[in-house]
């Protein structure tokens, strides 16, 4: 089927099998590998993206669902050469260690500070809960939200 997406602010027009996921259509067939594929299950979070500002796990996203949206990768987070805030957070606090989730981090992290869910730590913590770090890196990347967040 034909499908129009908008990824980081281009327009793309693709033809997929309609059983074709977002992440795969993002990795195999616009090669924005930045986006992760960890459990493909949705269970880790690490293939977090955000679909019209809002996250979504695009491992259990059919591509066909979301044709005529806007889809923002990690690569397309950043202002040009100037990094996000939250992407500048997570390398001064150091909310990564081998760096493998840390765009699905990223990603969780830019929306939940959009959401406004940073009232405390337990509410970050809780909010950033589908997103797993398999290196414990938890307590910097809670330091990075906070620090975004105020």
């Amino acid at each position: 089927m034909d499908v129009t997406l908008t990824v980081n602010g281009r327009a793309k027009s693709l033809r997929l099998d309609p059983r074709v996921t977002l992440l795969d259509t993002l990795r195999d067939r616009l090669g924005l590998t930045g986006t992760k594929k960890g459990c493909d299950r949705g269970q880790c979070g690490a293939c977090t993206v955000h679909v019209d500002g809002r996250r979504v796990l695009s491992c259990l996203t059919l591509a066909a669902s979301v044709s005529g949206r806007r889809v923002t990768t990690i690569e397309g987070l950043a202002d040009g050469g100037r990094l996000h805030p939250v992407q500048q957070a997570f390398v001064d606090c150091d909310g990564f260690q081998c760096g493998f989730c840390t765009p699905g981090q990223i990603m969780s992290a830019a929306a939940l500070v959009t959401e406004g869910h940073t009232g405390s730590d337990h509410e970050i913590r809780e909010y950033m809960s589908g997103n797993i770090c398999r290196c414990g890196a938890y307590p910097n990347i809670v330091a990075a939200v906070r620090a975004v967040a105020g």
